[in-house]
């Protein structure tokens, strides 16, 4: 719980219209899936480049986009970009908050895409290395990291069954693998304005690091509590669990380009 809250306890105007936005698209999200079964995702989310539901104005419009399942994705957004957004606003001016705002959303997209490319890059590697030695310990290699098998897979039966080269193991693993592939590539998609969020978040800690920050009743300065959201954005980015849905990478890169866009404000070159 963030007890920090700015200066005047008003809404500035992007910051308003923001809010505004957000909360009217996430309602045509939800009367759009409940009412008439159909997940705007698939336009707007942003999807991996090769995907075939890939667009590329979903740069922009994942960013005004939330996950429907529950209001705490977007109260969440919401609620740290009005308590500390509104500060950046009032101090920067209207104009330079929106674009800040948008290319730590944007700058935080690429990363993301770039992520994902590396990563469907080493699976269809570790994939082919499977498809031409079936072995337990190729599949083991991409299960660890994926969790393809789940609990369809008894990983010592399969190890024996795959040394014994049953073909029908064989074509079940190559058959999991290829689902996963296609499943994630094609569906896979992240929205939300959390990397803009997080740039929003660092360049608080930026630009007021001793201010204090009241979490879960425990008072720390903003420097540190940026510092340990990043630490632990890296640590979950790291860990790659199986079951995370959270673009850790995308939270960093919004981090990332506030500080490149601070940085350079700082030196006078914007």
């Amino acid at each position: 719980m963030y007890t920090f809250r700015p200066r005047g306890f008003h809404l500035t105007p992007v910051i308003k219209n923001l809010l505004i936005i957000n909360a009217l698209v996430w309602l045509v999200q939800m009367t759009a899936a409940y009412r008439f079964s159909y997940n705007l995702d698939d336009l707007f989310a942003l999807h991996y480049w090769k995907s075939e539901l890939f667009k590329p104005w979903q740069f922009v419009t994942h960013l005004f986009m939330h996950a429907i399942n529950g209001p705490w994705h977007i109260a969440g957004n919401m609620l740290i970009l009005w308590l500390f957004g509104s500060t950046l606003e009032e101090r920067w001016g209207s104009k330079r908050f929106l674009l800040f705002y948008l290319i730590c959303g944007l700058g935080a997209a690429m990363c993301y895409m770039g992520w994902l490319t590396y990563d469907y890059t080493k699976l269809a590697n570790e994939a082919q290395a499977f498809f031409d030695h079936p072995t337990a310990e190729n599949f083991a290699i991409i299960d660890k990291r994926f969790n393809l098998g789940g609990s369809q897979f008894d990983m010592d039966g399969l190890r024996m069954a795959l040394a014994n080269k049953e073909p029908w193991v064989i074509e079940l693993a190559k058959a999991q693998i290829e689902d996963y592939m296609r499943i994630n590539i094609t569906y896979s998609s992240m929205v939300g304005a959390s990397g803009a969020i997080y740039g929003t978040l660092f360049a608080f800690g930026y630009m007021y690091p001793n201010e204090y920050i009241t979490y879960f009743f425990i008072p720390i300065r903003a420097k540190y509590f940026v510092g340990i959201l990043i630490i632990a954005e890296l640590y979950f980015q790291i860990q790659n669990a199986a079951g995370d849905n959270v673009a850790h990478i995308a939270h960093l890169g919004g981090a990332l380009f506030a500080y490149l866009l601070l940085r350079n404000w700082n030196r006078k070159l914007f």
